[in-house]
């Protein structure tokens, strides 16, 4: 929306990383059966903005897990309004530790 852009029309980075974080978080809570909470965010590089009206789709991916933690990739890409044209905008690496009802650090339930 233009309320999330610069003044170029471009999507800011920021609400980029937010979707980011979202969609690592869903595929940490799906592994973990639970709660968890970000804990670092790796290397973000930003590729190619993403305009206003363009189509976001995010992809998760667990790369390795823990006791208690997870390391989740996270790529964003995006169509173009106009057409069908996509590319890979930015991608990051999340991790995320399984918390219990407390808020504390838990371990990860079996696979």
């Amino acid at each position: 929306m233009p309320a999330d852009t610069n003044p170029a029309g471009d999507i800011f980075g920021g609400w980029l990383m937010a979707q980011m974080d979202l969609a690592a978080g869903n595929a940490a809570a799906r592994r973990a059966r639970g709660r968890c909470a970000t804990v670092a965010v790796e290397a973000m590089s930003f590729l190619s903005p993403v305009r206003v009206g363009d189509e976001v789709s995010l992809y998760a991916e667990i790369l390795a897990s823990g006791r208690t933690s997870l390391r989740i990739r996270v790529e964003a890409w995006r169509r173009e309004r106009e057409g069908e044209h996509t590319n890979r905008v930015t991608e990051a690496v999340f991790t995320f530790v399984a918390l219990d009802a407390t808020g504390r650090p838990r371990p990860l339930p079996a696979a």
